[in-house]
């Protein structure tokens, strides 16, 4: 700034207005020590001016020891620090205007305008650099679901995006003891060619490259947000898809309807029971169930169930097994409607195929290069194939009315 002197020019003045004040106490204290050898007596003026040029030396000495501390506080790079109120106050007119009068008495004031602010800016007021902050380490992430299904399907992988199997639709089996000269029986399959193809399940996010510079965690916390985002998708997809434009045709729109099997006895029925009964459809398709989904809330109302001296039938506060009833895994996902239950044999009777595995990819779209920005994608093309629509069974929980 224009007309402000350094640090070193103030202290070269200080030093030169030193040396006058240690001169003038010098030559004050001669004068007096010769007028104590002659036998004369001191004056009244000659002790105001010892005293005077004793105060203005002591108070330049404090000033250049000041002046030192605060070069000293500045680093010695040539930058000078900002000025606290004392010492803007030090070096005001006002009070250099006093200090000179050689005053004993009286005071001396400097009028503060500047608003004291929280603002880095270089601006009169401005403290926020001098203010501390508090960072908590890592970052808060949002919950993640813990996701079942696709665990509990066969998977396989595929080259192409097109694909095609064979659906079992049913099978008649009259295998029976077989007589010389009589006709053998006859068995009869139905089956199908089903034609499919991959879907891509995608999102992105746009980032600019100061934000992943600054904050060492957010590309991995941007990557796994994504890739969980793509496991959500999948799941819903794999259990609820309609088959219609880009959606996959999912296990639930295939499954057969809950329905209670001639000759097992309705009353009095549970949703414990409506579990158990929804294992008969695969069973008698010949493939056994594998599992239950089910909604956490479902899952729970099963476990606090109690019989009629309050104990829990299913549920052991206390215990660590794994989840299960009428021997088969129980898994629990928010992306099974309350009061809906799909049980079946998911490892044979359904398959999920990779044509591409869940990837991020890092590029620039349209102006990002010239805005400092990056696009993040994440991507994957899946296939599902269900071999035996019968081996699921999709319904309600609850028994219906009067069961």
């Amino acid at each position: 700034m224009s007309g402000q002197k350094t640090p070193e020019q103030l202290a070269a003045e200080f030093k030169a207005a030193q040396d006058e004040a240690n001169a003038k106490v010098k030559a004050i204290a001669e004068e007096a020590l010769g007028k104590a050898k002659a036998g004369e007596a001191l004056t009244e003026k000659l002790k105001g001016d010892a005293d005077e040029a004793l105060i203005k030396m002591n108070d330049l000495a404090g000033q250049v020891t000041e002046l030192a501390q605060k070069m000293a506080r500045g680093g010695g790079d040539g930058k000078e620090a900002a000025q606290s109120l004392g010492e803007q106050f030090v070096e005001s007119e006002g009070f250099k205007a006093w200090a000179d009068g050689r005053p004993r008495q009286g005071k001396s004031d400097m009028a503060v305008k500047a608003t004291i602010t929280t603002s880095t800016v270089d601006a009169a007021g401005s403290v926020g650099a001098a203010t501390d902050r508090t960072r908590l380490p890592g970052m808060i992430e949002q919950p993640q679901r813990r996701l079942v299904v696709r665990d509990l399907i066969s998977q396989g992988r595929i080259n192409t995006a097109a694909l095609e199997y064979i659906q079992e639709k049913g099978f008649t089996n009259n295998a029976g003891m077989h007589a010389e000269g009589t006709k053998k029986p006859e068995s009869d399959i139905q089956l199908e060619l089903i034609a499919t193809s991959a879907r891509t399940i995608a999102h992105w996010m746009k980032v600019s490259k100061q934000a992943l510079s600054d904050v060492s965690q957010l590309r991995s916390h941007i990557d796994n947000r994504l890739l969980f985002g793509l496991d959500l998708k999948e799941e819903q997809q794999l259990l609820f898809g309609d088959g219609v434009g880009q959606n996959l045709l999912g296990i639930v729109p295939q499954a057969t309807a809950y329905a209670i099997p001639a000759g097992v006895v309705t009353e009095g029925l549970t949703i414990i029971d409506t579990l158990r009964i929804a294992q008969l459809p695969a069973a008698l398709a010949l493939l056994p169930a594998t599992g239950h989904v089910l909604n956490p809330i479902d899952w729970a109302s099963i476990e606090l169930q109690k019989d009629g001296m309050g104990r829990h039938i299913i549920g052991q506060p206390q215990g660590s097994a794994p989840a299960s009833l009428w021997r088969l895994p129980v898994v629990e996902t928010p992306a099974m409607a309350v009061g809906k239950f799909l049980t079946g044999a998911f490892q044979m009777g359904a398959e999920v195929f990779d044509l591409w595995d869940s990837r991020i990819e890092v590029g620039f779209e349209n102006d990002d290069f010239t805005r400092n920005l990056l696009t993040i994608l994440a991507e994957e093309r899946i296939a599902l194939a269900l071999y035996r629509p019968e081996a699921f069974v999709y319904g309600d929980i609850a028994p219906a009315a009067g069961g």
